[in-house]
């Protein structure tokens, strides 16, 4: 047995623990879909830039069959690698990776394939995911469809390396496949704002849609049924996921904060880590109180307010120029907060409600979309309502 396949084989059983791989036809595809294949090279993290990693440098094939997602492209920059390789790690934003294979086989499994299927992946990326689909589904059942020339190219290479054929296009995947073939199932593995009507459109009556949402708080991975009136309807999972947006779907880059003076610190009961990690599970529920609120980290070092060596902290902004900052300061939590809003007293109200509701996990959540109406609801489609965007 070769070395990639004896670590194909740690992959599939690490995955098995994780307790986020269970159908047999799942399994197989991991074991026999060859993930080296699809990353000849990709970026590391060193030291807050990224260094350039390809094939046969030492570490490369254990880092390709880790748990880690791995970054094949920075800014949108295809030669951005090649500067990293040449010139030493560089700067930059990851907008293209091969994402966690644990989260990949979650949203396999959530999409609940069948045999005879024809599935639709938006967002081809390294073409790993879409050779997965292909083992399971079979010849001619996969369309993949991604607006990067570049990476379509390069998948579709791989994946006839591999032994995959899948219809390959080039094309905004908000559009959906530009053949305009119906599907049985669509999945997403980049998020979205909002639900694009073309997937609906493209989607059977019966048929899924399992996707990301890409909220600032509170993201996660949602299954939608598509009916006979081209509506759809369906759960936030219990099983969580992020992923990073559709092009057209991004935030737009946020404005420095203004430094608050030492009066402006005030003590808080809420950790800022409750509305922000997914484990604490208030996270979805401060995401529906906060709209368009974003959490942005702060620089580590030392602030002027505090007198001497402060901790790294997380701010939370907003479009309309409210803010948050938050410390942690001799064991207690801090915030200062300026702008047309009191984002904190928001914040905060939003967990007494949530205590209120009985601490409402997200699968207690659904979705409904509706021609424009897309919105969030808790428990059953005609109880309490949020807007999706």
């Amino acid at each position: 047995m070769t070395s990639a396949a004896r670590l194909r084989r740690r992959l599939v059983e690490l995955l098995l623990d994780e307790d986020v791989l269970h159908a047999p036809e799942w399994i197989a595809a991991f074991r026999a879909v060859p993930r080296h294949v699809f990353l000849p090279r990709f970026f590391t993290a060193a030291g807050g830039l990224w260094a350039a990693v390809e094939r046969g440098d030492p570490g490369w094939l254990e880092a390709v069959y880790s748990r880690e997602v791995l970054v094949t492209q920075l800014d949108d920059e295809p030669g951005r690698w090649e500067l990293a390789r040449t010139s030493g790690p560089v700067t930059g934003t990851p907008t293209s990776s091969s994402s966690m294979p644990a989260i990949m086989a979650i949203m396999l499994e959530e999409l609940r394939v069948r045999d005879g299927h024809r599935v639709l992946e938006i967002g081809t990326g390294t073409g790993y995911n879409a050779a997965l689909l292909s083992h399971r589904c079979g010849a001619g059942q996969v369309s993949t469809v991604d607006i990067d020339p570049g990476i379509v190219a390069d998948a579709r290479e791989r994946l006839a390396e591999a032994g995959y054929r899948p219809a390959c296009a080039v094309g905004d995947g908000a559009l959906g496949f530009p053949a305009g073939t119906v599907f049985d199932r669509v999945l997403c593995t980049a998020s979205v704002t909002s639900i694009p009507p073309a997937w609906l459109e493209q989607t059977v009556p019966g048929g899924l849609i399992v996707t990301t949402l890409n909220r600032p708080i509170g993201a996660g991975l949602v299954r939608l049924v598509v009916g006979d009136d081209g509506a759809a309807q369906g759960p936030v999972l219990a099983r969580d996921g992020r992923f990073m947006p559709l092009r057209a779907h991004r935030l737009p880059d946020t404005e420095p904060l203004p430094m608050p003076s030492r009066e402006d610190w005030e003590q808080t009961r809420l950790p800022m880590s409750t509305l922000l990690q997914p484990r604490k599970q208030f996270e979805f529920f401060a995401g529906l109180s906060l709209p368009g609120v974003r959490a942005v980290r702060e620089h580590d070092g030392v602030d002027p307010t505090a007198g001497g060596p402060g901790e790294a902290g997380i701010a939370l902004v907003h479009p309309d120029g409210s803010w948050v900052r938050h410390r942690k300061r001799a064991g207690a939590h801090e915030v200062a907060q300026g702008g047309p809003r009191a984002l904190w007293e928001v914040a905060e109200a939003a967990y007494v409600e949530w205590c209120e509701l009985d601490k409402p996990e997200r699968d207690r959540f659904g979705v409904t979309v509706a021609g424009e109406r897309q919105e969030f609801w808790l428990d059953a489609p005609n109880g309490r309502t949020w807007p999706l965007a």
